[in-house]
């Protein structure tokens, strides 16, 4: 009988040892999965935090996007209403070159007024001359300023020797010298020879220049 005994015994462990394997294999099981679900989950849930955060961007540059295409829009019709000013402030001009043409076609009226006269030129008379100087003893010509040998050897053979013949020239003989005097025209006007003629004469030196 007592062996019955230890045989239901033995019996008894090694059924309690199956039963212990089957808990411990059953909760490893059931363990796992539950971690592996955790996982999962936490990685889903950090996908959704990602996932949001791109669409935050999204929608942030969306915005920005929104804002450069106004600014974008307000510079072209701004641009569109100088073009317009430009191409009116163009068809004035136009307009006035015209009108400018126009003027420059149309002929010139007649000056209300007649026109002044020009001034007739001095009537040029040659003065009176000598054959030979009085005495055969010629002024010194040269001491009018502007007078040298040459354009004194010229007024001998214009038959003008002394100080007295020069001073004495009037304005139309002054224009007859002026002409005559063949590579020295205009000298007795300008150098003032009637007036250093007419010191000389007296017995004076020639004012500077022949000034009056």
């Amino acid at each position: 009988m007592f062996r019955n005994w230890g045989f239901l015994l033995g019996e008894i462990w090694v059924l309690l040892l199956l039963a212990a394997l089957v808990g411990l294999l059953a909760g490893w099981l059931i363990w796992g999965r539950r971690e592996t679900n955790i996982q999962v989950d936490h990685s889903a849930a950090d996908e959704a935090v990602r996932l949001r955060a791109s669409l935050g961007d999204c929608e942030k540059a969306r915005g920005t996007a929104a804002e450069r295409i106004a600014g974008m829009e307000a510079d072209l019709a701004k641009a569109k209403a100088d073009l317009s000013a430009s191409a009116a402030k163009l068809g004035q001009t136009e307009a006035d070159l015209a009108a400018c043409n126009a003027r420059l076609a149309s002929p010139v009226a007649a000056p209300a007024t007649a026109p002044v006269p020009l001034l007739s030129p001095v009537a040029a008379s040659k003065p009176a001359s000598l054959e030979a100087a009085r005495g055969g003893k010629p002024d010194d010509l040269k001491l009018i300023k502007g007078v040298g040998p040459v354009l004194e050897e010229l007024c001998h053979k214009l038959g003008y020797f002394h100080f007295d013949q020069i001073a004495a020239w009037t304005a139309s003989e002054i224009a007859w010298v002026d002409e005559n005097l063949e590579g020295f025209k205009g000298r007795v006007t300008r150098d003032k020879w009637v007036t250093q003629a007419r010191d000389l004469a007296a017995g004076k030196a020639p004012r500077p220049g022949g000034e009056h």
